[in-house]
C-alpha cells in the first residue's frame, strides 16, 4: 500500500472500545426465556425467512429496540435482517439488524411492483458500480481484520463468501470496508468503530 504505517489508536481509545464490545457481548447471555425467543428467529429455515423479503416489516430486537423498513434480504448464515428505507425518493437508508438480536419480526404490508423494483435495483447498482477487484477487496479485508485484532478488538468473517467482517457479534463491516459500510443496532459502538476506521483510512 505504501506510505506511512497506519497509526494505532491510543491505548485509552482501544480500551474503551474493547470494553464496550465485551459489554455488548455479555448482554447476549440473556435469561433463558429471552434465549428461547431469539433462537426461534435464528432457527427458521431459508424458506420461512423468504416470506419476509420484499415486505415492510417491524423488527423487535433486544434492549426494547424496534426497527421498521423494507426487508430486502436475510443473511442465511447469521439470520441478520437488512432493512431499507426510502427518504424523499432520493436518499436510501440501509440498516442491518444482527440475527442474534432479533426477537420477533412482524409483517406490516407487502410491496407493490414499483417498490420491488426499487429494492432489486439497490443491489444491481451496487454490483455494477463496484470498482474494486475481488483481490483488492480481499487484501483490504485481511489488512483491516489484522489491524483490528492488533488493537484487541475481536473480529471474525461471516457470510457464505466470508466477505463481511463481524466485530464481537454486534457490528458488521461490508466491502469496501469503510466507515459508511458499518452496521449495528448499538449506536455507541457503531459511532466508535466508524471513528476508528476513519482514522485507519486516513493513515493508509
Amino acid at each position: 500500500m505504501g506510505g506511512s504505517e497506519p497509526q494505532r489508536p491510543s491505548d485509552r481509545t482501544a480500551l474503551d472500545i474493547s470494553q464496550l464490545l465485551y459489554s455488548a457481548m455479555d448482554t447476549d447471555l440473556a435469561p433463558e426465556e429471552e434465549q428461547t425467543i431469539v433462537t426461534s428467529w435464528t432457527e427458521k429455515t431459508p424458506l420461512e425467512w423468504q416470506e419476509y423479503v420484499n415486505k415492510e416489516v417491524t423488527v423487535f430486537a433486544d434492549e426494547k429496540n424496534e426497527y421498521q423498513g423494507w426487508a430486502v434480504t436475510i443473511d442465511p448464515v447469521s439470520a441478520s435482517v437488512v432493512l431499507v428505507n426510502f427518504e424523499d425518493d432520493q436518499k436510501i437508508v440501509v440498516r442491518m439488524v444482527m440475527g442474534h438480536a432479533v426477537q420477533k419480526v412482524e409483517i406490516r404490508k407487502d410491496s407493490d411492483e414499483v417498490t420491488k423494483q426499487k429494492l432489486q435495483n439497490i443491489f444491481n447498482l451496487q454490483e455494477s458500480s463496484s470498482a474494486y477487484k475481488k483481490e483488492d477487496l480481499e487484501t483490504k479485508k485481511l489488512n483491516l481484520k489484522g489491524w483490528l485484532q492488533q488493537n484487541n478488538i475481536p473480529v471474525t468473517e461471516q457470510g457464505q463468501s466470508t466477505r463481511t467482517l463481524c466485530v464481537a457479534g454486534v457490528l458488521t463491516i461490508d466491502p469496501p470496508y469503510g466507515p459508511e459500510n458499518c452496521s449495528s443496532t448499538n449506536e455507541i459502538i457503531l459511532s466508535r468503530i466508524q471513528g476508528l476506521l476513519q482514522g485507519y483510512m486516513t493513515n493508509q
